[in-house]
């Protein structure tokens, strides 16, 4: 699976972004799929992760509220709506993919078995 994250940028405190993940392959609901964060001198940190099906959700407290993830496994796409950003939001973002089935918990980087390559989000004040 080759992962493909786009749509970040440059935004101002308050302000909205939607990033994309693009996935190769044929069995994209067989994956959950998640997207990371990593700020500048900081490990890399969950955000959110979407089951298979898009049913179910997960999302770190920090983000809860504000951001949203999704998915349309007909076009091998998930997404993470972003609002009320704050500067602290300010990291590259990754999307990862973590093979079904699985009983691992979502938010751990060393589950998921695929990254794309990370977008720049930067949060101004």
């Amino acid at each position: 699976v080759q992962l493909q994250a786009s749509g970040g940028g440059l935004v101002q405190a308050g302000g909205s972004l939607r990033l994309s993940c693009a996935a190769s392959g044929r069995t994209f609901s067989a994956y959950v799929m998640g997207w990371f964060r990593q700020a500048p001198g900081k490990e890399r940190a969950f955000v959110t992760a979407i089951s298979g099906d898009g049913i179910g959700a997960l999302y770190a407290d920090s983000v809860k509220g504000r951001f949203t993830i999704s998915r349309e496994n007909a076009k091998n796409t998930v997404y993470l709506q972003m609002n009320s950003l704050k500067p602290e939001d300010t990291a590259v973002y990754y999307c990862a993919a973590k093979r079904l089935p699985t009983t691992g918990w979502w938010g751990r980087t060393l589950e998921y078995d695929y990254w794309g390559q990370g977008t720049q989000v930067t949060v101004s004040s």
